[in-house]
């Protein structure tokens, strides 16, 4: 499939003109015909309606974006290969949801959500063809294409393929997101609708780390050689696969009165499996019933939004909507206890019910939005939001938020079956409670963004063996209350051709036991030459990227259960990261030349991703970013 969207994408761009951003005006009439469409008339947006466009301009942040996620991913700390996981060092990142989710969240980071998928509007086709190298006998590819046959309907097709066997022992990666939109509007506007499709596998082999990390940081010779290093599994693989169909729809009820009342409806259902199979049955998770490990959980989820909202321009828009949220978590097996009673159930199945309204206000530079929803059903789930945002003038841009939530906890929380006998329980866990404040604001002087949370009945993973050679990992519900800070700033200073780009991280918490473990500080900084070469033909960017974060207690990972947990024992940080770059710009092709990491050989081998995965080494990547206007 991969490889067919690839030849199909790039067939269709050999018979398409390449598009310049600098257009100019169009003077002569006779000349209309040819004339190429200006870029803000190639437009992507979201479910929420926030609206881009095409961007095929080489700056620091097509720099920063050039990655598997296809968007900048300072606060996340990727693993040896590309395609495993990420450890989080920015906490402001984790976004809880009022509904339960699946839960194996360390293997999400490349899943692709309802809110990560893109709508387009574009007066000709477009592709868009992603390729990247990875660390071993491997691509990273995605290979998009999208066209509006009317200008009110439009259909976009795209897939994302990666394979990596990595540098280590039984460190595959697979994956492959496919997706597939559509969007449609009556020519009055009265209707609008926007829907897609999706098919995502994600596959990994886990190795559960290396065994002696003593070789790895010595810098012998013959351990730089990574598959020389011993690993905990040499045959263990995860995989999480899901499909998942969504619609978002809208119909205005009056023609021509601006104020009128607007019918809505979100229908999304999807269907989620996560395997973990292992034909060797390690005493690293314990005793086990059978020699053979294979765990399948599955999920189903079914969800339905119908609103009514009144828009007026005066007053604002007003909605209430009424939600169903129905789901199946489930095995295809029970546990018993000693006395022959029913311990660990095979199923968890709910229906969830929620009312709710929102009001957006809309002034001349202030938009500011109240949400709040309730249940109706038995759950004491309820979700509070407020949002302001207010543009002083073009230099200054300020937005605050409040979020009160109590949500129920992630699925394997609660209900978790496995081969390894201690990986079995049932738990009927408090909701978690959370108050957050967030402010930001966006100068040309400095960006700044600040968040205060308040976490009660906190759910995390535990290793109850303090032993990191031992895994006994289950989720546990912290009784006190947790305080966390941050501020983040950024600030690109220019001179001449040379520009500086900074990004700094700080960030503090207040907690009885050690359960929220982030590092105090975390930056990136950017050196870069930017400049014009043979004749204007060639735009070049070429610089330093500095990274860092101090050292701190940092998450463990649990590839049997595909979650990162709390320990207290192994400190990771404390390295630099330094990688040289080389970008060019020719016409709507960017090319993207990396030294990743070129001093790991310099600073010492104590670099890691969680404890006993070490970080990337040296490595020299590179790639393109291709687009095609017809």
């Amino acid at each position: 499939m991969r490889n067919i969207l690839f030849i199909v994408a790039f067939f269709f761009s050999c018979f398409s003109y390449s598009q310049d951003d600098n257009f100019g005006s169009i003077a002569k009439q006779d000349s209309l015909k040819n004339a190429k469409p200006p870029i803000n008339l190639y437009k992507i947006y979201n479910i929420q309606r926030d609206t881009t466009y095409v961007d095929t301009s080489l700056t620091i942040q097509s720099e920063y974006k050039y990655n598997l996620l296809r968007k900048d991913i300072f606060g996340l700390l990727p693993f040896s290969n590309e395609g495993h996981t990420y450890n989080t060092l920015d906490y402001s990142l984790n976004r809880k949801n009022i509904f339960p989710s699946f839960g194996f969240s360390a293997k999400h980071f490349n899943y692709l959500e309802v809110d990560d998928v893109k709508y387009y509007s574009v007066p000709t086709p477009l592709t868009d063809l992603y390729y990247k190298t990875v660390m071993e006998q491997g691509q990273s590819l995605d290979a998009f294409l999208t066209i509006n046959t009317k200008p009110n309907l439009n259909f976009s097709i795209a897939y994302k393929g990666l394979r990596s066997i990595g540098k280590y022992v039984n460190n595959i990666a697979s994956s492959g997101n496919f997706r597939f939109t559509s969007s449609y509007f009556t020519k009055d506007k009265r209707y609008i609708l926007n829907a897609h499709f999706t098919g995502q596998d994600i596959s990994n082999q886990e190795n559960g780390g290396i065994v002696d990390v003593s070789q790895f940081e010595s810098g012998a010779d013959n351990f730089k050689d990574r598959e020389r290093l011993e690993v905990y599994f040499d045959d263990a693989t995860s995989l999480l696969k899901g499909n998942r169909f969504f619609i978002d729809h809208s119909f205005k009820l009056s023609k021509s009165n601006p104020n009128s009342l607007v019918f809505t409806h979100q229908f999304n259902h999807e269907y989620k499996f996560f395997e973990y199979t292992q034909p060797t049955v390690s005493s690293r998770f314990g005793s086990a019933f059978s020699s053979d490990i294979n765990n399948k959980t599955r999920y189903n989820h079914l969800y339905n939004k119908v609103g009514v909202a009144y828009k007026t321009k005066a007053l604002g828009d007003l909605e209430f909507f009424i939600e169903d949220n129905k789901y199946n978590y489930f095995y295809n097996s029970v546990v018993y206890d000693g006395s022959g009673n029913i311990a660990v159930p095979n199923s968890i199945a709910d229906r969830i019910n929620m009312i709710g309204g929102i009001y957006t206000y809309f002034a001349n530079n202030l938009t500011a939005k109240l949400s709040v929803s309730q249940a109706i059903s038995d759950q004491s789930i309820s979700n509070i939001e407020a949002n302001a945002k207010y543009k002083w003038d073009e230099n200054i841009q300020l937005e605050f938020n409040f979020q009160k939530l109590n949500s129920l906890p992630s699925l394997n929380y609660t209900l978790y079956q496995s081969d390894y006998i201690n990986y079995n329980w049932y738990n009927n866990f408090k909701t978690e409670k959370m108050n957050q404040f967030s402010f930001s604001a966006n100068t040309k002087w400095l960006n700044l963004t600040a968040q205060y949370k308040v976490l009660n009945d906190h759910l995390f993973f535990d290793n109850t063996t303090n032993d990191i050679t031992s895994l006994l990992v289950e989720p546990v519900q912290y009784n006190n209350t947790i305080n966390y800070f941050s501020i983040k700033a950024n600030k690109e200073i220019k001179f001449w051709k040379l520009a500086l780009d900074n990004t700094l991280l700080y960030q503090s918490v207040e907690q009885t036991d050690d359960i929220l473990n982030v590092p105090q500080l975390t930056t990136r900084n950017t050196l870069y030459f930017s400049e014009y070469v043979f004749k204007k033909a060639m735009y070049l960017q070429t610089g330093f990227t500095f990274q860092y974060f101090t050292k701190y207690y940092a998450n463990d990972y649990n590839p049997l259960i595909g979650e990162f947990f709390v320990q207290n024992e192994t400190k990771v940080g404390g390295f630099p990261l330094i990688d040289f770059f080389v970008n060019a710009r020719i016409r709507q092709t960017r090319i993207f030349l990396k030294a990743e990491h070129f001093n790991s050989s310099r600073t010492g081998y104590d670099f890691y991703s969680a404890p006993n995965y070490p970080y990337r080494d040296f490595m020299v990547r590179f790639g393109l970013v291709w687009n095609f206007f017809k």
